[in-house]
């Protein structure tokens, strides 16, 4: 863990502000859903609470199988990190932050389709030839809660209409398991 040096005093509420500088770090908002731990040594831990990322091991056999169904890299994000990769790019973008620009595609919750000649979407930040191809965003309890993206193919060519067609269906089976 690491100490930022901040001190902050719960009021009679029980609240506790975080500080502006470490919520824009970690990319924290109002509404934010944030996960309260405890351990013996008397530490309270905050932790951003992702759906996504408590399913990480079944969204893994998702990303897979779509992967090898429309032959190109597929992943599943939480609002904000990769949870899942498969397919060419896995070791570029395995566990990393999604960029501010497919954030922000993730909050208007429509799903975007690159067509040639649009201005490309990075996916991540620092990651050549790293764009979206298909951000489609996963809402739960009307929440957003991440976004199946399949990158756009090495030759540049658009998205088929079956690969919209199957990303999105993916994203509503994950939905409504997420919705139980």
């Amino acid at each position: 863990m690491k100490a930022t040096g901040i001190v902050r005093r719960i009021d009679d509420l029980g609240r506790v502000v975080i500080p502006k500088e470490i919520r824009r770090t970690m990319r924290i908002r109002e509404g934010t859903p944030l996960e309260i731990y405890t351990d013996r040594d008397g530490e309270v831990i905050f932790k951003k609470y992702s759906p996504v990322g408590e399913m990480s091991d079944q969204v893994g056999v998702y990303a897979e199988i779509i992967s090898k169904a429309v032959n190109n890299t597929v992943a599943i994000v939480d609002k904000d990190t990769v949870v899942a990769v498969s397919g060419a790019r896995r070791k570029d973008m395995a566990e990393k932050k999604i960029s501010e620009e497919a954030e922000r595609c993730l909050r208007r919750r429509e799903t975007y389709v690159y067509k040639i000649g649009d201005r490309r979407i990075s996916v991540i930040n620092g990651v050549e030839n790293c764009y979206a191809g298909i951000i489609r965003p996963i809402i739960s309890d009307s929440d957003i809660a991440g976004a199946f993206i399949m990158l756009v193919q090495e030759n540049g060519a658009a998205p088929a209409e079956t690969d919209v067609k199957l990303i999105n269906t993916a994203a509503q089976l994950l939905e409504r398991q997420m919705d139980g």
